[in-house]
């Protein structure tokens, strides 16, 4: 049975001030670069002689130990923390629910602050552990643009884009969570990797289009994958999109993460309507970009997103022109049986036909493992987030039970 953590009572859970509240403007020193939290502290008081080291102690509570209040930076003098405080904020996301999976898999809700959105936003974030490794889904957006027809997340409209202090915050507090910081502990009954990090990949394949909020993502990801901070290689780091064909050159040169593409279909004119950024950017221009990816190599493959949807995208034929497609790409293809959710006009492809569609791309020598399905019972599986108050909003709760029990 799943399990319901409801974290919005502060007596739950000790924690910085909620992010509803519209506390005085603070900056955020979360997300920032080395040399805009050094100009931050100048600008703020701090001598310029001083800054550097200050900026070094700070990355190394921030994002080695993992600390959350300026009060628990033991090598920072009274003084300063509290000046600090004063002007500065370093406070993470607010968990406004945490749901577990009978898989382990681990949900979250967290809040942040409206920022012009009228009201504060919610995102939800997951945890996928797996023998070796453990992964953090991050969402770039508060709702998203696309529309895409087999995603729940599609039918909520954009609110905004999530800034770099989010974006980072949603990996800090899932280590905190799990016990992945020095003195932070791993829940009695947690499941987790047996050894190594606890998250150990972060993919950008949450709520959103990362893409369509480059620059933060670009500096979120630029703290996330810092050697002396949260230090995760940038080949653990995934970056999916649907397709915004010209920011994927510059992906490649300047973020030099490793690129995932939901493609889904193998027509334009089926893409057009699963995906329908198809109509602006088609096939053929997508995988000629794909083809021209920076750094793409049999080391480096891109990671094609492949929903099975039963009578409309999983026939052979359709598994003959994907691999005619992806010819002269190193690739793999992740084949995902459809999660599904309230109202979707789609079904999952029966088992045998996934496997069959499988083995086809599998001889023509493409990895193409089917991901099982994760997190359906909390409904955190691919295509499946949304922020509560808007499943609520639209009486999702009880349609989505019977469509999970299904």
């Amino acid at each position: 049975m799943s399990a319901t953590i409801d974290l919005s009572d502060a007596t739950a859970r000790p924690r910085p001030a909620a992010a509803s509240e519209p506390a005085a403007a603070k900056r955020s020193l979360l997300g920032l670069s080395r040399e805009d939290m050094g100009a931050a502290l100048i600008e703020a008081g701090i001598p310029a002689k001083q800054a550097k080291m200050r900026v070094q102690q700070l990355w190394h509570w921030l994002y080695v130990r993992g600390v959350s209040d300026f009060g628990q930076m033991a090598n920072v003098s009274k003084d300063l923390r509290a000046a600090l405080d004063e002007q500065f904020e370093i406070r993470r996301p607010e968990i406004v629910e945490e749901q577990i999976s009978v898989d382990g898999t681990r949900k979250w809700l967290f809040r942040f602050p409206s920022r012009g959105a009228g009201r504060p936003v919610e995102i939800e974030t997951v945890y996928i552990p797996e023998e070796g490794r453990g992964t953090l889904c991050v969402s770039s957006q508060v709702g998203c643009t696309l529309t895409c027809t087999f995603c729940h997340t599609g039918t909520q409209r954009l609110v905004r884009n999530l800034e770099p202090s989010e974006i980072v915050g949603q990996v800090l507090t899932a280590r905190e969570r799990l016990g992945d910081f020095p003195d932070a502990s791993t829940p009695q009954g947690a499941i987790v990797p047996s050894d190594g990090r606890l998250v150990s990949n972060v993919v950008m394949m949450g709520m959103g289009e990362p893409l369509y909020n480059y620059d933060n993502v670009k500096s979120a990801l630029s703290v996330v994958s810092d050697g002396d901070g949260l230090a995760l290689s940038k080949r653990r780091i995934t970056l999916s999109t649907s397709g915004v064909v010209p920011m994927i050159p510059k992906t490649g040169e300047e973020m030099g993460v490793m690129l995932a593409i939901s493609l889904h279909a193998v027509t334009d004119e089926l893409r057009d309507v699963l995906v329908p950024i198809n109509k602006k950017y088609p096939i053929k221009e997508l995988m000629d970009a794909c083809r021209a990816y920076p750094g793409l190599s049999n080391a480096r493959r891109i990671t094609f997103e492949y929903v099975m949807l039963k009578g409309v995208n999983d026939s052979l034929a359709d598994a003959r022109e994907l691999v005619r497609l992806l010819k002269g790409i190193p690739a793999k293809i992740n084949l995902i049986p459809f999660n599904p959710w309230p109202g979707s006009p789609y079904e999952c492809s029966d088992w045998e036909q996934i496997e069959r569609f499988a083995e086809l791309v599998n001889q023509a020598g493409y990895a193409s493992p089917i991901r099982t399905p994760r997190g359906r019972d909390i409904f955190a599986a691919c295509g499946q987030l949304k922020s509560e108050s808007e499943r609520m909003k639209r009486g999702d709760r009880l349609a989505l039970e019977a469509a999970v029990a299904v």
